[in-house]
């Protein structure tokens, strides 16, 4: 079954699935029981990786999809081909057979991940693979997140932006808690072989986004693949194209794609609670200025 099918059957599985029975805890952390069993979870500790894969990272509506769509084409711009990888692109989405399958994939292989980074297969640390991880500021990132879980019927949808913000603060929500998915990756961000980038940034300078990330891989690009790269990476350019991959919810997964929508619901104690939140936990780390919160959140 190819991606978009796969999804559509998701979709109406979801419809005739009780809410609360859309999301289950393992190793104290939700996850969607119809995209992420845990079957699939146990079985991602055997997933092999490779030197040469190129491993995305995201919490979930921090750009993931915007930048799989990203990468994706600039491996096809350096290798010539686009890349074979036809499933679902985030490895717990796939069950154990086809996580299995991805070991016939030819290199360089593009995967990705929601997944904390205590969950991820340890393969990919062993064999120092490349892992991209995508940031975007925390209100954004709840707001997107919000709408995403009411307009995905796999998801248990929230009575309100108030029970979702409550949920979202305390990591009640699916692959858990942003503050604890950032701190572990501020342990990690020297690491040569990860490159953190913020969706902020991308979208304030793709071109540069672009060279930064093919440097990452250890490709080169020239400036007409660059360029090339960028136009058909806006957001509206991406949308489009993803209507052949991901079907119906495509709407759902690219919603907005902006800067500051925040604004538009956070009450000002929420707002002075998630200031907090990240004075606790980011301010004065790296990850803490690359996220620039003084900037996007206040």
């Amino acid at each position: 079954m190819s991606g978009q099918l796969r999804l559509d059957a998701s979709l109406e599985k979801g419809h005739a699935m009780k809410n609360e029975d859309k999301v289950f805890r393992y190793n104290g952390i939700l996850y969607p029981t119809i995209m992420s069993p845990e079957e699939n979870l146990k079985a991602m500790v055997n997933v092999e990786a490779r030197p040469d894969d190129v491993m995305l990272v995201a919490y979930p509506k921090c750009g993931f999809n915007w930048m799989f769509g990203v990468v994706k084409k600039i491996v096809a711009a350096v290798k010539g081909t686009e890349s074979e990888m036809k499933m679902l692109p985030l490895i717990e989405f796939l069950d154990p057979v086809k996580q299995q399958m991805l070991a016939d994939l030819p290199s360089p292989r593009v995967l990705g991940t929601h997944m904390h980074l205590q969950n991820i297969p340890p393969s990919f640390f062993a064999k120092k693979t490349k892992m991209m991880v995508v940031f975007r500021n925390p209100k954004d990132t709840a707001v997107s997140y919000f709408h995403f879980t009411n307009n995905n019927p796999v998801l248990q949808p929230s009575e309100s932006w108030d029970k979702f913000y409550s949920d979202f603060m305390q990591g009640e929500v699916p692959w858990g808690c942003y503050f604890d998915y950032a701190l572990a990756w501020e342990e990690r961000i020297d690491d040569p072989n990860v490159l953190v980038v913020t969706f902020e940034d991308m979208k304030q300078d793709m071109c540069k986004g672009i060279e930064q990330i093919a440097q990452f891989y250890g490709y080169s690009l020239t400036e007409d693949q660059v360029q090339s790269i960028a136009k058909a990476s806006g957001f509206d350019a991406m949308k489009e194209s993803s209507k052949k991959t991901h079907g119906r919810i495509t709407d759902v997964i690219f919603r907005k794609g902006e800067v500051g929508d925040w604004k538009n619901h956070f009450t000002e104690d929420q707002s002075q609670e998630m200031d907090a939140a990240f004075e606790k936990h980011l301010a004065g780390t790296k990850l803490g200025a690359k996220l620039k919160y003084d900037v996007y959140c206040k």
